[in-house]
């Protein structure tokens, strides 16, 4: 092991973390829907130094952080947590292949929680604001032959202020989780021509047996004329289209579609090339609808069923231990018999989207919460009780302050932006649970206006404004209602169970726990969560109901309802018997 970082002690680990070192961190490409061949890893051992948030240079760095596991996991190295009034600062140096000559460099960062300021041999390159997705910046014009350096800086004020930071707060409690601050996915350089692909939209549209590519060239060589499409189905070629940059899209035909599903997840391979550039892709072919109130999947009614997913672990937080254990994390849903999860508050690095599109799950997928905590009072009584309001009172929702409505809505945006490519997301969910919600019917509307090839859960429990595709039910602690689908919308239960078992020497802290009903064996946790599904979800199923979502898919911190714990060691029921009865509910 390298002398300058070990695991930070005192933590619960995953069997992946335990082979984490600084020359295997995260060594597979990160971007699988827009693939280019040449390209060169910058995770591993990085400089870092915190200082005052008054000083707007570092003189001195404190030691080492393994990159890409934000500073406050026990993979970094470091697990010291970032306070409001602090930066932290990050120092790398790197070499240009000589291949790369003539060719222009992009800097990019899959994820840098929140604001984030980067420094080429001293040359500012940009700033960007945001927690959850990639950014980069093109940095030709700073490099020098030899050895190059990078600084990064970042702020991140987590739950003290306007911005959208899910269930990170600086004083974990609950159902609320330890910060993530600093690079949590993966940073890379990638050789490009002066006209390079900068934008790759690709849609599928099975009632016309097409595919619709939209390409975005940028770069300083001006505009690439000559742009193709080829569709390759298991090695041949089955469909090409040819364009050029003044086109809209290409629309390519396909004369005999093969459609995805859960079932049999079909994915085409897509080569892209415009003028010098070619990225390699893929697409899946499906539809995802709301009929005559029932959530539809090619036209056909299907009942959804998965899991709550925090995307947590306990040695990386944010990120995962590695690219096995992500997918592993996958496998484990998939081998359940669930068709879904519900991604719940966080955006995943882009290859967890790409096993779920290879797997076959359909992914719910939220859309970041910000504001201001809408208090433990309003919470439990939403939770026993549910309530109807209006959400235009800013002040109440915590978003008083117009940068924080502004940039949700940017950041929805660029959350659809980033992952519309994936063809296992059936579902944008804008709000939960009233966590910062405003005007959650308008961008349910907008959302659906943008994106028209998915459905939208405008809100998540509690605060339903009649918006969207689903009358959308959270149910703890009281018996799951049989509700008929309204005439426009469906009937889904986005969230219920969260049935807890505590499993020794498996504990985030052993000294508190969470869940919303104890169970003292692995016997009576199976028994309790099969009389749920039987005796109260069949029914809702049977009278309409679209999908249902169980909390949740591990144990969380002190939250202790997964099916595994939290360091996915333990299997907390019978999986066995757990399959049977999923098998029937989907049948």
């Amino acid at each position: 092991m390298n002398s300058e970082w070990k695991p930070v002690s005192g933590h619960i680990m995953t069997r992946w973390g335990k082979q984490v070192r600084p020359e295997n961190a995260w060594q597979e490409y990160p971007r699988p829907q827009m693939r280019r061949r040449d390209w060169l890893n910058l995770n591993g051992l990085w400089d870092f130094g915190i200082t005052s948030k008054e000083y707007h240079h570092i003189l001195q760095f404190d030691g080492k952080i393994l990159v890409p596991f934000p500073l406050e996991s026990a993979l970094s190295g470091t697990g010291r947590t970032l306070q409001p009034d602090e930066h932290l600062w990050y120092r790398r140096t790197f070499s240009i292949p000589t291949t790369w000559e003539r060719k222009r460099i992009l800097l990019q960062f899959g994820a840098v929680d929140w604001e984030t300021t980067v420094w080429v041999n001293g040359q500012a390159v940009g700033t960007h604001r945001g927690g959850y997705l990639p950014f980069w910046f093109d940095i030709t014009t700073t490099l020098l032959k030899g050895e190059n350096e990078i600084v990064v800086c970042v702020w991140d004020p987590t739950d003290t202020y306007w911005q959208q930071h899910g269930k990170q707060v600086l004083k974990p409690k609950s159902i609320w989780y330890t910060a993530v601050s600093g690079i949590w996915q993966t940073v890379w350089l990638e050789p490009v021509p002066d006209a390079y692909i900068s934008l790759l939209k690709v849609t599928a549209d099975i009632d016309l047996q097409a595919v619709r590519v939209e390409i975005e060239v940028g770069g300083a060589g001006g505009q690439a004329e000559d742009l193709k499409v080829e569709v390759i189905d298991e090695g041949q070629l089955v469909a090409e289209g040819h364009g050029s940059a003044s086109d809209e899209a290409i629309h390519i035909q396909l004369q005999s579609q093969r459609l995805w599903s859960p079932e049999a997840p079909h994915l085409y391979d897509l080569v892209v090339k415009a003028g010098a550039d070619e990225v390699e892709s893929y697409i899946g072919m499906r539809k995802f609808t709301l009929e005559n109130g029932r959530l539809c999947l090619n036209h056909e009614p299907r009942f959804q069923f998965g899991p709550l997913d925090q995307g947590y672990w306990p040695d990386g937080l944010y990120t995962p231990p590695s690219d096995e254990a992500m997918r592993a994390e996958v496998d484990l849903v998939k081998s359940l018999g669930f068709n879904m999860l519900r991604k719940h508050v966080k955006v995943e690095p882009a290859r967890y989207y790409y096993y779920c599109d290879k797997l076959g799950l359909i992914v719910w997928q939220d859309m970041i919460n910000g504001g201001a905590a809408v208090g433990d009072v309003t919470s439990f009584l939403a939770i026993l009780f549910g309530s109807r309001r209006r959400d235009r009172n800013y002040r109440y929702a915590g978003r008083a302050d117009i940068r924080s409505r502004e940039d949700y809505r940017n950041e929805l945006k660029e959350l659809v932006d980033h992952l519309q490519h994936f063809p296992c997301i059936g579902m944008w969910v804008t709000f939960n649970e009233g966590w910062g919600q405003f005007e959650a019917k308008e961008a349910a509307r907008w959302l659906k206006e943008y994106d028209p090839t998915r459905t939208v859960d405008h809100a998540s429990g509690w605060f339903d404004q009649g918006g969207g595709d689903c009358k959308s039910l959270h149910v703890y602690f009281k018996k799951l209602p049989v509700v008929k689908p309204e005439k426009e919308r469906a009937t889904v239960i986005s969230e219920f169970g969260g049935y807890s078992l505590k499993i020794k020497e498996h504990l985030w802290n052993p000294e508190a726990e969470f869940g919303y009903k104890k169970l003292d064996t692995n016997a009576d946790l199976t028994e309790a969560y099969i009389d749920l599904l039987e005796s109260e979800l069949k029914p809702c199923i049977a009278a309409g109901l679209s999908a249902a979502v169980y909390t949740q898919t591990t144990d969380v911190e002190i939250e202790v309802n997964g099916y595994v714990t939290y360091d996915r060691e333990i299997e907390k029921m019978d999986f066995e018997q757990v399959r049977e009865t999923h098998k029937e509910l989907l049948a």
